[in-house]
């Protein structure tokens, strides 16, 4: 890595300037951005974060919150009570200025407070994992909240498609008969947050059962790229969905497709990669034996005598420009990986075969300032990218410019621990208004949403 392209985090706090957010990162930050038209406006950050008296939510000056839900609140359907582990969530545009929250309850067979059975709306009974979905007005106020899909397991994150519905991944690849599900788990589910019986609760299962976190539509294709989040070896894939009905619309995605993996040749590891700018041409797909795993997880299934690349930890996934955008959070020889970091951002071309590092994030050096363990990712209104920080410590959204600067947005301040030992929840499911003038942003323990307005950029 050269010398211009690295820094340690004190460094980069000392030539941003940036007193109250600091990051140990590399690279060329420009090649994220380069679909956005307002990039060019970039600038950094919006100043220290002020603690908020009321312990929920720090922010800089001129920002405000609003609280829209939280966990163990009345659903205002009256179907039950708003779910625990609030994750991935989407924001779309409804009618008369209205907008969806599509939100993600990361539920496990042992989640808190689960989401509420619905007729219609229901996968497997016996599982506590879905998605609500809240109505707001022009003001952010909460017009409703429903239940969107039920009985689905560890929703984690997913992505918005270009027809403007929600693709809910679960990440599990327990079946029938484990921890007491009377259905298979680990698929994708289509969720309309503006109407979910017109989705129901429908497994998209061409698209592959394994531990699913994130997915990004290429607008140009209808191809759909997905991340795997694998916690042992062999780590997780990086697939690309080929639909028979590519575009298509509410419900195409269930006339079925073709699932590949990605292979890099020669890169069994994305981990040993450690300098930005890395390129490797030539990347292939390569067909999944059995998109189904009905006896062998994908990632353990046989892709021929040149294998198939792996990744620990593959979370956020969106699309900017020409490119798909990816995030390995972070990398540990001692869980098995190749190499150690501490969060990549990965760029794929696919008019070009070619995959590109360019995002290299680095240890944490203070538990009060964001360092490492990059998660859900959204483009900000200024054309930067937004990060939802799930490490140690205090957990952030923190803003990175095209310049290589890097800010802090928001400070979760809801101790879950104790004054002598605190703890703070990760954020989760960062997205913006279609207007861009609200982010939306939940904390996940104690499941809170929030919705920030103020001057941005």
């Amino acid at each position: 890595m050269s010398p211009e392209l690295s820094a340690t985090r004190r460094q980069i706090l000392s030539r941003t300037g940036a007193s109250v957010a600091g990051i140990a990162f590399a690279g060329a930050l420009s090649e994220l951005f380069a679909g956005s038209a307002t990039a060019a406006g970039d600038t950094t950050g919006y100043g220290p974060l002020v603690p908020d008296p009321a312990g929920l939510l720090d922010l800089p000056e001129g920002f405000r919150y609003k609280v829209l839900s939280r966990e163990g609140d009345r659903l205002r359907s009256g179907q039950g009570l708003v779910p625990s582990n609030h994750d991935g969530m989407g924001a779309f545009a409804g009618r008369r200025g209205r907008v969806h929250l599509v939100r993600n309850h990361e539920n496990r067979a042992t989640g808190r407070i689960g989401v509420p059975t619905v007729k219609g709306l229901t996968y497997d009974p016996a599982a506590k994992g879905g998605c609500t979905a809240l109505e707001l007005d022009g003001r952010d106020d909460v017009c409703d909240e429903y239940v969107a899909i039920a009985g689905t397991a560890v929703n984690c994150a997913g992505g918005p498609t270009p027809w403007g519905t929600w693709l809910t991944c679960e990440e599990t690849e327990d079946k029938a008969g484990t921890n007491g599900y009377t259905k298979d788990h680990g698929f994708i589910f289509e969720v309309d947050g503006a109407n979910p019986h017109r989705t129901g609760a429908v497994p998209l299962t061409a698209m592959g059962r394994f531990q699913h976190e994130a997915i990004a539509v290429d607008p140009r294709s209808g191809i759909v790229y997905e991340t795997e989040d694998a916690f042992e070896r062999p780590f997780g894939l990086f697939y690309r969905f080929l639909p028979h009905k590519p575009l298509g619309g509410t419900g195409s995605l269930r006339a079925g497709g073709a699932l590949e993996a990605m292979r890099v040749p020669g890169v069994p590891d994305l981990s040993v990669i450690q300098e930005t700018g890395a390129s490797f041409d030539g990347v292939e797909w390569v067909p999944v034996p059995d998109p189904q795993a009905t006896v062998t997880p994908i990632r353990l299934q046989d892709f021929g005598p040149k294998g198939i690349t792996h990744a620990q930890k593959l979370e956020g996934c969106y699309w900017g420009g020409r490119s798909v955008y990816f995030v390995s959070s972070f990398a540990r020889t001692k869980d098995g990986s190749a190499a150690t970091h501490f969060g990549q951002v990965w760029k794929y071309e696919p008019d070009h075969r070619r995959l590109t590092l360019v995002v290299v994030f680095g240890p944490s050096t203070d538990i009060q300032l964001p360092g490492e363990s990059p998660d859900n990712i959204c483009l900000a209104p200024s054309g930067g990218l937004m990060v939802c920080e799930d490490g140690d410590g205090a957990q952030h959204v923190y803003g990175l410019t095209r310049r290589g600067e890097v800010y802090a947005v928001a400070r979760n301040a809801q101790n879950i621990g104790t004054p002598q030992a605190p703890e703070w929840g990760e954020f989760a499911g960062v997205a913006f208004s279609p207007d861009r003038r609200t982010m939306y942003v939940n904390c996940y323990t104690p499941g809170t949403t929030f919705a920030v307005t103020g001057p941005w950029r």
